[in-house]
């Protein structure tokens, strides 16, 4: 349940039933309504502004309006109070029951005209190359926003647009065939930066390297015979790195080689709609719009040496996804340096009527030092995401042995990923942030590890009221302010879930998981469940509060794709 949702429009509801305000109504006026949490928590668990918004339509003051309201929120059954303060706010509080029990007041509502079909493209991984620092904000983020979207009934389609039909694959396939074959993943990994350093200082690498995407992209037997031994090597290590992450497997890795015979279909839409230009040997699609202020080059369609571009790749993939899928969007979680990249793609995609579907591309920021450049390890070199997550494991497993506690090496796996992609998920994907090891690893604060370990002291009181025989039940008696603090938070959820996923705000739900985690510490601090100087009908009571505190927690860590040990 919404709740915000649910208030507003029993409040809707309440107020048509005063003529005088339901002959002045209009749906913008409705759509004005605004329920909110009020600054002191003690005047009331909500409050609105619907007698403000409803002053210039019946020329009253906002305290005569609240008048006239009050008394119909006070007929709801699910109202224990409302008062009016300030200059007309209205405030109210919730009876107990229906924290304790909302769905015995109102069942949720599934409204599927409102399901959309989503194709969410992140990852985008370069094959014959180890999956970096650089991987992890695409790969994280684009996950949970996956896991989110399925959560709340949308359909999802996931992509991993691999980079494998360019350049890199051409001075792959040239070192290949000066080398051999790589054996193992440690020469996968050596051999595009070798290559492409060679290509650096050696202009006939560089041009043997081009000669040989050409060829590649032109069909070339024996080049393709290479890409068809080579290509699961490399997805294969990509996958290992995928499973360490607990990461969804695509529903397709189709990047830039299996669009490509989509390139000639769209190449006859932009041949129809005249939208191609010649431009020294190179084909082009203007895209610049006279209100630009900023500069705006031209899509590149076709390189002067006749190589498909990743412009081409990127429109062949918008027709792939819009013929077969029938999205409603497709959003793209890619490094924010992408976005003219983007706008320009997007533009293109719309003169040639390709525009379907909403297209979106969500820019994520920089991960940093200290120093406010990107991180590197301590040698200088950018790791490696299997060199991520061994760099805060050993941070984990160091900060339990100082603690006297020696970790299964599972626990210590499940601890440094909480720490590495909660840390990740709760900064705003659109902003840089400083990585820091030791402070991601700590067991209190805003991390990871303080998540899992909220998590397990549920468990924990779960299992042991079950060895007791103690068996949860909703109670009717008053609830503690620490009681009504977790269940208002536990009740915020669906709208967290829903805000995050229309605003593609991953870190809304991560920095919910944390206040839920404050709220439900507080309560257990304060509020005995199964001591022994508690009385049966509360252990009871507070027992169904954890277990509602530990269904929503749950829900919330697998929403982020973190697993919880049974010990910490």
């Amino acid at each position: 349940m919404n709740i915000y949702n649910f208030i507003s429009d029993n409040i809707k509801s309440k107020i048509q039933e005063i003529d005088v305000i339901n002959a002045a109504l209009t749906p913008d006026v409705l759509n004005n309504i605004v329920v909110e949490v009020p600054k002191i928590r003690d005047f009331g668990d909500f409050s609105t502004n619907v007698a403000m918004v409803l002053v210039k339509l019946l020329k009253k003051s906002p305290r005569d309006i609240a008048e006239m309201i009050l008394p119909k929120l006070s007929d709801l059954d699910f109202v224990e109070s409302v008062s009016i303060a300030g200059p007309g706010f209205i405030n109210i509080k919730l009876k107990d029951a229906f924290l304790i029990a909302p769905e015995k007041f109102a069942a949720d509502k599934c409204d599927d005209s409102k399901k959309l079909m989503l194709d969410l493209d992140y990852g985008s991984y370069n094959i014959g190359k180890a999956l970096h620092i650089g991987h992890l904000r695409t790969t994280v983020v684009g996950d949970t926003f996956n896991r989110i979207a399925r959560y709340l009934g949308h359909k999802t389609k996931s992509y991993n647009h691999m980079g494998d039909w360019g350049r890199p694959m051409g001075l792959i396939i040239a070192w290949i065939l000066e080398y051999g074959m790589p054996k193992n993943a440690d020469d996968i990994n050596v051999m595009y930066p070798a290559s492409a350093a060679r290509a650096k200082e050696d202009k006939a690498w560089l041009e043997r390297a081009q000669k040989v995407r050409d060829d590649l992209q032109n069909g070339n037997p024996e080049y393709l015979k290479i890409y068809n031994e080579f290509a699961p090597m490399s997805l294969a290590q990509i996958k290992d790195i995928l499973l360490r992450l607990n990461i969804l497997p695509f529903d397709e890795n189709k990047g830039e080689r299996l669009v490509a015979e989509y390139v000639p279909d769209v190449q006859k839409i932009l041949d129809a709609k005249n939208l191609i230009v010649h431009d020294d040997g190179a084909d082009v699609i203007p895209v610049k719009q006279d209100d630009d202020t900023a500069p705006m080059p031209p899509v590149l369609w076709r390189s002067s040496t006749g190589a498909q571009t990743y412009a081409a790749a990127d429109l062949a993939a918008i027709y792939y996804r819009t013929t077969t899928d029938n999205p409603t969007d497709i959003v793209y979680f890619t490094d924010s340096r992408q976005n003219l990249h983007f706008t320009q793609v997007f533009r293109a995609a719309k003169l040639a009527g390709m525009d379907s579907a909403n297209l979106q591309h969500i820019g994520f920021g920089t991960i940093t030092g200290a120093d406010g450049k990107p991180f590197k390890t301590r040698d200088g070199d950018v790791p490696s995401l299997h060199q991520m997550v061994d760099m805060v494991a050993e941070s984990v497993r160091r900060r339990a042995q100082e603690s006297g506690k020696e970790l299964p090496e599972e626990t210590v796996e499940m601890i440094a990923l909480a720490a590495l992609k909660f840390n990740d998920l709760m900064h705003d994907v659109r902003a840089d942030y400083v990585f820091d090891i030791d402070s991601v690893t700590q067991f209190e604060g805003r991390t990871g590890p303080y998540i899992l370990y909220t998590a397990v002291r549920l468990n924990s009181v779960v299992k042991k009221a079950a060895a007791m025989g103690i068996v949860a039940n909703a109670g009717n008696d008053a609830l503690q302010p620490e009681e009504r603090n977790l269940l208002l938070r536990i009740m915020d959820f669906t709208r967290v879930i829903e805000n995050a996923f229309a605003r593609r705000a991953t870190d809304l739900l991560a920095n919910y998981t944390y206040d839920l985690c404050q709220d439900i510490n507080t309560f257990y601090h304060h509020c005995p469940i199964l001591r022994d100087d508690v009385d049966a009908a509360t252990k009871q009571s507070r027992l169904h509060l954890v277990n509602m505190a530990q269904k929503t927690l749950l829900a919330a860590i697998d929403l982020m794709g973190l697993r919880v040990p049974d010990a910490m």
